[in-house]
Order: C-alpha cells, then sequence, then structure tokens
C-alpha cells in the first residue's frame, strides 16, 4: 500500500483504517453531491465502489461537478465517473452501473445481505423513496443527501435524522412518499435550514433524455454541493469505522412529522 493513505491512517487508526479498505459503498447519484461524494470516499481507501446512475453528463451540470470535463459530455455519468477515480484511486476497485434505480432494478444492483453501504445522492423523489425503503427493509446501512441546490450558507447545513429536519423541501416530500409506503425507519442525512431560491423551467437534455418525472431547474454553484457530498462522505465513512450514524439511533428514536 502506498503512503498516499497516512493521514487517514493516523485518523481513524490501523482497526478503523482496515474497516475502511474492507468496506463496500454503492454511491447512488453522481451529480454535484454524487461526485464530491463518490471522490471523497474512493481518496479516503474505500476498498469497492459501485457508482450507479442512469443520466448522461450534461453541459449544464459541469459547473458543479467534482469529476467531469467538457470532453465528458453526453457520455454515461457512471462509465465516466469510474474511469476517472480509476486513473485517481487505483486501490480502490471500482465498478459502475448505468441503471435507474427502482423496485425492479434493486433487488440486482443491492442484493440484501451483499454487505454494501449506500451513499444516497439522488435527486428523484420516486428512485429515492424506493432506494431508502429497500435500505430499510433489508438493514442495509444507508446514509442520504437532501437538497443542496439553491443555497450558500454553509454555516446553515446540519446532519441528523431525516424525520426530524426542518426547513428542506424535499426532506418534507420524502417523509410524505416514505409515510405512504408506511416507512418510518431513522435515516441520517445532510440538509439545509436555509430556504432555497425558486426553482426554473427543465433543461431541454433533461425533458429528451430523463427517465421518469421531468425536473425543473435548479440554480446552483458547486460549493453547496460540495459541502453536502463532503458531509455525505463523512456519515458513511464513520458509519463504516462505527463512530455513529447508520440507521441506529437508540438514543434519538424517529418522531413522526
Amino acid at each position: 500500500m502506498s503512503r498516499r493513505f497516512d493521514r487517514v491512517l493516523d485518523f481513524f487508526g490501523e482497526a478503523g483504517f482496515q474497516k475502511i479498505r474492507q468496506a463496500r459503498v454503492l454511491v447512488a447519484g453522481l451529480g454535484g453531491v454524487g461526485s464530491h461524494c463518490a471522490s471523497a470516499l474512493c481518496r479516503t481507501g474505500i476498498g469497492e465502489v459501485l457508482l450507479c446512475d442512469f443520466d448522461p453528463v450534461t453541459e449544464t451540470g459541469l459547473n458543479r461537478s467534482a469529476l467531469f470535463g467538457p470532453s465528458d459530455v453526453g457520455l454515461g455519468k457512471a462509465g465516466a465517473a469510474a474511469a476517472i477515480l480509476s486513473g485517481t484511486c487505483p486501490d480502490t476497485l471500482i465498478d459502475h452501473r448505468s441503471v435507474f434505480i427502482h423496485e425492479d432494478t434493486l433487488p440486482d444492483l443491492l442484493p440484501k445481505g451483499s454487505g454494501f453501504f449506500v451513499a444516497d445522492a439522488i435527486d428523484s423523489l420516486n428512485p429515492k423513496t424506493a432506494l431508502i425503503s429497500w435500505c430499510l427493509a433489508g438493514g442495509i446501512p444507508v446514509f442520504s443527501s437532501m437538497g443542496a441546490s439553491g443555497r450558500r450558507d454553509p454555516s446553515l447545513v446540519r446532519v441528523g435524522n431525516l424525520w426530524e429536519t426542518r426547513g428542506c423541501p424535499l426532506a418534507r416530500q420524502l417523509r410524505r412518499y416514505l409515510r405512504k409506503r408506511s416507512v418510518y425507519g431513522p435515516v441520517l442525512c445532510v440538509y439545509s435550514i436555509e430556504m432555497p431560491v425558486k426553482p426554473m423551467p427543465p433543461d431541454e437534455i433533461d425533458i429528451s433524455c430523463s427517465r421518469g418525472r421531468v425536473r425543473n431547474r435548479l440554480p446552483s454553484l458547486m460549493t453547496m454541493p460540495g459541502v453536502f457530498g463532503y458531509a455525505l462522505a463523512q456519515m458513511v465513512l464513520d458509519g463504516i469505522v462505527g463512530n455513529g450514524g447508520g440507521n441506529v439511533w437508540e438514543s434519538n428514536p424517529p418522531r413522526m412529522v
């Protein structure tokens, strides 16, 4: 092993670092938040990472990505990210799946008992709901990002139980979707209490290429998706090493809101 992980070893200790080296993480969604999260996990030395996204790289998404450049536009996000990270992080086994996450694809993508930790950076409600529901039902540790777009103040970013967030429209809608499925398990998430700016009409590329509901265009910089992505990666790392998090909230059970 090269010395590139010396500082990680210093931080987590030998036992913690070995857990990181043996861990498997699925990163769902490789946009602004997911690209930062995936980069951080690979650079920290995660043993195996599975990158999942159904969409192509778009020109309008380059301003907030940690990975992609102009030459990647039109390529599938999952394959392009895997190629980039395999070059920069050769000590991590990196695989990818260009797949739309939903009930029909999850059994093959994320079998129960597969040993994966899950970093959820999906920004569409139905796939996000399906993924979290599947993880909670199967006892799969899942960590989730709420909405980073349309915000600018990092001091208003919080980490907490999904069921106790405030000020995040995405989290509020996600709780409603989960309640419809009678899913109430606790999920550690990163969110912001800052009210986002108003959305704009969808991009043409989203209308022509996306599966599922067409999403409005959300004004966004690189800064806040980066903050969210790194917070998401840290939650996953702490869950792997055993420094709290995950779906265990023994002293703070979820409150239905």
